[in-house]
């Protein structure tokens, strides 16, 4: 099958994979390749592709004119899948400036550009005492700045962190409030630093809006003529006219955001607005828990 991966040793494996993307995403693959991706020795190389060619009987062949292997007529992927997340990913990444060149794995960067958003600057030292508080299961004091009228200053406040989302933007901690009692979202570049590590005030256990998750039911916009329900539906996965996600209750705001479902989408012009809710009922009763539990004024907090 297609996602079953003979087994080798990791760091070998993981050449094998590059070897493969190389062929299927770029066409083909040399020792140069996997010497300046790795660092290796031209005979460690060399064993690379002759092992890929043990491991993968009839996926390659060599061109002499181009000097490196090629996929064959009959490739089969051994080592990874027909994912186009897993070229676009890398794709992205490098285009935002998380990777540097030389660790996307790609030969050829086609000329892209990523809708950028402004740099939310996280402090190193805050997010380590966070990450340290919940691997710990412990509690930690903040100086946070909220947005709300009734705190316009920063203040100092104990929070039980358990987790961390991210709704498109920007990170945020999930945690329990010791100020309010009530688990909320602390938008992590408005902690400015965090000190006094303490007992836990609740669990993750506990934060019910986390675990529990909402089904929710998005279909092409009915105003949209039918050859662009059509594609609409193939743009989102659907089947049979429907696409399912599940989302956690607690991060079910950030979603319904992103995907302009917050307001009545079938209200809205098509240009703008492709999908709509099918189970729009179920999806407020979810929203309106999550809200009431979490206080969400994300801070307002």
């Amino acid at each position: 099958m297609e996602n079953e991966k003979p087994t080798v040793r990791w760091g070998v494996e993981q050449r094998l994979e590059f070897i493969e993307f190389r062929l299927f995403w770029e066409g083909g693959v040399n020792r140069a390749d996997i010497i300046k991706m790795f660092g290796v020795s031209v005979p460690q190389a060399s064993k690379d592709l002759t092992l890929y060619q043990d491991q993968a009987p009839g996926n390659v062949e060599y061109d002499k004119s181009g000097k490196r292997y090629i996929p064959s007529r009959s490739f089969e992927p051994k080592f990874l899948t027909r994912d186009p997340d897993a070229y676009l990913s890398r794709l992205r990444s490098l285009a935002e400036g998380l990777s540097k060149p030389t660790e996307s794995w790609l030969g050829y960067c086609p000329d892209s550009d990523i809708a950028l958003t402004p740099h939310r600057e996280v402090d190193t030292a805050v997010l380590r005492s966070v990450l340290d508080a919940m691997r710990d299961k412990k509690s930690v004091e903040v100086l946070y700045q909220s947005m709300s009228r009734v705190r316009t200053d920063p203040v100092w406040r104990r929070m039980s962190p358990h987790a961390f989302g991210y709704d498109g933007f920007r990170w945020h901690a999930r945690a329990y409030c010791h100020t309010d009692a009530k688990f909320k979202d602390f938008i992590l570049p408005r902690i400015l630093e965090a000190r006094a590590p303490g007992p836990i005030g609740a669990h993750s256990k506990d934060d019910l809006r986390w675990h529990e998750r909402i089904h929710v039911e998005v279909t092409p916009h009915p105003a949209l003529t039918e050859n662009q329900k059509k594609v609409v539906a193939k743009d989102y996965g659907m089947t049979g006219n429907k696409a399912v996600l599940s989302v956690r209750c607690s991060m079910l705001f950030y979603v319904l955001k992103r995907l302009g479902l917050l307001r009545d989408a079938e209200k809205e012009p098509t240009r703008a607005q492709h999908i709509v809710l099918l189970n729009k009922e179920a999806v407020q009763a979810a929203l309106d828990r999550a809200e009431l539990a979490d206080a969400r004024e994300v801070e307002q907090v």
